[in-house]
């Protein structure tokens, strides 16, 4: 039987723990209002700096995520992204 991927959020981090992961050397990614499929064929981590997003698994419940939100999303995991607010 699959397991259910979870993905996985931290409200508001502290300052360290972005810089022990290195957020601010992250690329800045950008998205308008809009609504998505996606896949993640690998854990990814994101810091949210601005925006409203609804994450919808295929298998699982919706996730809210925005502003201040480090999350980080499972290998193999297929979902839809609704931009509430542009990213």
């Amino acid at each position: 039987m699959p397991s259910i991927q979870t993905i996985t959020i931290e409200h508001q981090p502290s300052q360290e723990r972005l810089q022990q992961l290195g957020v601010f050397d992250w690329s800045i990614w950008t998205k308008e209002t809009s609504e998505f499929p996606w896949n993640y064929g690998e854990a990814e981590t994101c810091y949210f700096l601005e925006g409203d997003v609804v994450v919808t698994p295929d298998e699982g419940e919706p996730v809210t995520m925005g502003k201040g939100d480090l999350v980080t999303f499972p290998a193999g995991m297929s979902c839809i992204w609704n931009i509430k607010s542009a990213v």
